[in-house]
């Protein structure tokens, strides 16, 4: 299916559900010309991850969600994949009074950081999100998962950046980007929408055009160079029509930024000239005719 549809040529495989043996992986992967976007360590799913894994106060449970990290590091490296990707969804809480906070974050901290050490070379990255499968996600924010990082000071962590969790979290994307990048870590693009009221995981742009736009533009100011992951479901949809219409928007959408003169851009943002902004955006990127006859 990835081979038929336009603009992909990558994919992220979750391990270890969709995974099996390395050196097998990599010649389908291959046979196939696809390449590997990054490598997500799926710490949730098990029944014993259910109530949280990095967190939780008992220690063999850590340790075997902290392997699992590790084992999809091992997994990356032997196909040849750059990065490690993890959500810590279930680490969170339901109720007040349920969780001993500083605690819990003090674990979250040493099992990111245990996973982090190991095999350094391979960089990896956390994903959050504000709640779901928690009412509340420990690393609901990227402020919150910004703080975890600069607590750990270790420099193969970057931050998972997805769309449709930043806006859930009552984010901007793009200032988001700008954040993690100006704190001086790396991260990794997830691309989606919704409502900011639940992950629909919906065709990029049907939502928010316009933030989506703002999103490309500033992952081409900061010169990301890894996949623009696409972490969309198609539900209803029908399958390869969902995927086409989702590159269609993003690789048209994308070009469309590095088209435009974003030094008048910035020149105007530097101004704070909300105004003559407005007209740019207007005639540049939603390519509306201007009425005021300039």
């Amino acid at each position: 299916l990835v081979r038929s549809l336009p603009g992909y040529d990558g994919v992220e495989v979750v391990y270890p559900y969709e995974t099996g043996d390395a050196e097998e992986s990599a010649g389908w992967m291959n046979e196939l010309g696809l390449n590997w976007a990054a490598v997500n360590a799926n710490i949730k799913k098990e029944p014993q991850f259910v109530p949280g894994a990095l967190s939780r106060p008992s220690a063999d449970i850590r340790r075997q969600a902290v392997d699992i990290v590790k084992e999809a590091k091992d997994f990356a490296v032997k196909v040849g994949a750059p990065l490690v990707t993890v959500c810590p969804l279930s680490d969170g809480y339901d109720n007040l009074f349920q969780i001993d906070y500083p605690k819990a974050w003090r674990r979250v901290i040493d099992s990111i950081g245990e996973a982090a050490a190991y095999r350094p070379e391979m960089p990896l990255f956390i994903e959050y999100k504000f709640s779901e499968t928690r009412a509340h996600c420990l690393l609901d924010s990227v402020d919150r998962t910004l703080l975890a990082l600069r607590d750990l000071q270790s420099q193969n962590v970057g931050v998972t950046i997805d769309f449709g969790h930043a806006l859930y979290s009552q984010e901007n994307p793009a200032q988001s980007i700008a954040l993690v990048a100006e704190s001086g870590f790396d991260y990794y693009l997830h691309t989606n929408d919704n409502d900011a009221r639940f992950d629909w995981d919906l065709v990029s742009g049907t939502r928010h055009f316009l933030h989506y736009a703002e999103f490309l533009f500033y992952a081409i100011e900061y010169g990301y160079d890894k996949y623009f992951t696409t972490d969309a479901s198609p539900r209803i949809f029908d399958m390869k029509g969902f995927f086409t219409r989702h590159s269609e928007i993003s690789q048209g959408l994308y070009n469309l930024m590095e088209q435009l003169d974003r030094k008048a851009f910035r020149e105007l943002m530097e101004k704070e000239d909300a105004i003559a902004l407005m007209k740019l955006v207007n005639t540049e990127i939603y390519r509306l005719p201007g009425l005021d006859g300039e």
